[in-house]
């Protein structure tokens, strides 16, 4: 049933949770969806932790999470709280904590809320397989309940709030013995412990499911929602995030993408936004995601069966006919909507990948240059890229492949070639069996759908796919509001939610005039100097980012918090900088072996602190150097990379 984890698919409309305290704030319930951040201070710098907390509440965090590894930091928080509440703040504070059960049982006792990982809370991850009977997988979960339990009656005892927190790369040895690096696995690692805490009569429990893979942390919490429903009858309240998603703009999109396909669906009660930048930054990106909902339901939003056609809990590809080198098992292409140039030359095309030598007579093709540009009524009159083709209005003279109304595709000739087709679902949009008879007869026609919003698109191309229609749906989407942050937000969730469920054969973001750049405690944190240029990159960051086409560099970065033994954000610009050519590398920059060699499961190399001013580099999941000298493991990262023939010198791209 769709019920299992959405209350609706075709309009927005909240996932039923319970209401937790946390302090003086209520989650779940229908009570608005909260913003939290974590500090990245030192914990045992109170003035500093202090400091960055109350930057961070003033610029609207509604919970301030801090890491405590240890005793020593878990007793720090007392002094940490009190200057706060002295100063006269009193957003509850959550204590972050990994390994170490006594440390979360010291902060339970100070703090509203401890968040604990089930994958490295009692368990230990070594990277080793263990085939366990169930006799020995019933002892370990026995082990577990003995040791967790404690913490979960101080939690009941004071009134303190727990998030139990699963991570996608940090699942134990035990949980990857059984269920393999899942999604699935991930929602048995916290289901373990929520069962452990209702059998304490305890409830006041978040729970969430983090990954740094949009994909993989969408169908976690579907998963999870769908397990609790059929379980407990019951959902409680989750808090939405994907981990270590880096910096800019493609951080912003992957938190989009991941944060809000789920909100989409009425699924989240509090969000953050990991971003390799200052705490505060993460917050303004918090409260353009949070503004979108609730919605008030828009566009076509027809009836849709109880059993849909599709899984939503894993990834495949709608099937489509390929119509040249769009749809069937190609890449998503991408369409540059150039229809507001006055007039197109050579140079309209650089912004978009590709650069064209007078001298030479040749043109320069980046990894990111657009398949298709749209150019309204006006076909190019000079000699373009023999990979580029012309998308144009019907009627203009000396356009091949046109791009028409609905009523002009109803009567066209079927005729064999290719044909464009815009269906903007509107409110008033009438979708009706002569429409789909039409399409299911013209094979040849690609579907330009748009909609305001994501779910009116899912709901028709779930028709389509229910109708054994197969032709290849490009998805257009436009941006929304005045400032590149809310733009990626508007595309990303937009087209970003569609690919994750296997929708779309292409992306076209189309235009609406000038940005303005926004300044954050003086500093421009998103800079958009050319329009054309920012939805090319946003087109491909999207389809990079849910792992439908890879035409860059990936970087899976940490935010930075108290734990971070090195400076972050710096190192981090050094190896994009010097890393940032090489296709489909992933590569980890963790900022301590808490999320390290965990996060960094999905990557194929990966830079972690190890100690103050040390470095270990990994290749996989095998360390390969350890306490390599901060100064130096750029380029150590650089030698690593040539050692595995993942390098290719800049001057050949």
């Amino acid at each position: 049933m769709l019920e299992q984890y959405c209350a609706s698919l075709a309009g927005y409309k909240r996932l039923p949770t319970r209401e937790v305290k946390i302090g003086n704030l209520s989650i779940g319930n229908g009570n608005p969806i909260r913003i939290q951040t974590m500090t990245t201070t030192d914990t045992m710098d109170v003035a500093a932790t202090v400091a960055q907390t109350i930057r961070c509440i003033e610029a609207g965090a509604e919970l301030v999470r801090i890491t405590a590894p240890s005793k020593k930091e878990a007793e720090q928080l007392q002094l940490i709280k009190d200057e706060l509440r002295a100063r006269g703040y009193d957003t509850p504070l959550v204590a972050d904590i990994h390994f170490t059960p006594n440390a979360a049982e010291i902060a339970a006792r100070i703090v509203e809320k401890v968040r604990v990982n089930p994958g490295n809370y009692i368990d230990k991850k070594k990277f080793d397989f263990i085939e366990y009977t169930d006799a020995e997988y019933a002892a370990e979960v026995d082990r577990i309940r003995e040791r967790f339990t404690p913490l979960v009656r101080i939690c009941r005892e004071h009134g303190t709030a727990m998030r139990i927190g699963t991570n996608h790369g940090s699942l134990s040895d035990r949980i990857m013995s059984r269920y393999g690096d899942t999604p699935i696995g991930m929602v048995e690692s916290a289901m373990e412990f929520l069962r452990i805490a209702r059998s304490e009569d305890y409830h006041q429990i978040v729970l969430s499911m983090k990954s740094s893979n949009p994909q993989v942390m969408v169908q976690a919490y579907r998963l999870l929602v769908r397990q609790m429903m059929e379980e407990f009858g019951e959902c409680y309240p989750l808090h939405l995030g994907v981990t270590e998603a880096g910096d800019g703009e493609d951080g912003r999109i992957k938190s989009a993408i991941g944060i809000g396909t789920l909100l989409e669906d009425g699924i989240g009660d509090t969000i953050r936004v990991s971003l390799t930048e200052d705490p505060e930054f993460e917050i303004p990106v918090c409260k353009d995601i949070v503004a979108r909902y609730p919605m008030a339901a828009v566009g076509y939003a027809p009836q849709l069966p109880a059993s849909l056609p599709y899984s939503p809990f894993e990834y495949k590809r709608r099937e489509t006919v390929p119509v040249g080198n769009i749809g069937g098992h190609q890449v998503p292409v991408v369409v540059a909507d150039l229809s507001k140039e006055n007039s197109l030359t050579s140079d309209s095309l650089k912004p978009i990948g590709y650069e064209y030598d007078a001298a030479s007579d040749k043109w320069k093709i980046s990894d990111g240059a657009a398949d298709y540009i749209y150019t309204g009524g006006v076909v190019p009159q000079f000699g373009l890229p023999g990979t580029l083709q012309v998308i144009t209005d019907e009627g203009t003279p000396g356009g091949t492949l046109p791009l028409l109304s609905v009523d002009s595709f109803m009567t066209a000739q079927a005729n064999g070639q290719p044909v464009f087709v815009s269906i903007h679902l509107s409110a008033g949009f009438e979708v009706n069996a002569s429409l789909l008879m039409r399409i299911k007869e013209y094979p040849a026609a690609i579907l330009v759908i748009s909609a305001d919003g994501m779910k009116p698109v899912r709901s028709f191309i779930t028709l389509l796919i229910l109708a054994g229609i197969t032709n290849p749906v490009i998805l257009r989407a436009y941006p929304e509001g005045d400032t590149p942050d809310k733009h990626l937000i508007k595309l990303a969730t937009d087209c970003g939610g569609l690919l994750l469920d296997g929708m779309g054969d292409g992306v076209m973001l189309s235009n609406t005039g000038a940005l303005h750049n926004v300044k954050v405690s003086g500093r421009t944190y998103l800079e958009v100097k050319n329009n054309e240029q920012f939805l090319n990159n946003t087109a491909f960051s999207i389809l990079q980012a849910t792992r439908t086409r890879i035409s860059k560099t990936e970087y899976i970065s940490c935010p930075s918090c108290g734990r971070t033994l090195f400076d972050l954000q710096e190192t981090t610009a050094k190896i994009r900088a010097a890393t940032h050519h090489l296709k489909g590398v992933k590569i980890a920059i963790m900022g301590c072996i808490v999320n390290g060699p965990g996060e960094m499961a999905d990557a194929d190399f990966g830079y972690v602190g190890s100690g103050p001013g040390k470095i270990t580099l990994y290749k996989g999941k095998e360390v390969v150097k350890r306490n390599v000298p901060s100064e130096i493991a750029v380029q150590e990262l650089i030698g690593l990379l040539k050692e595995n023939d993942a390098w290719v010198d800049m001057r050949s791209v």
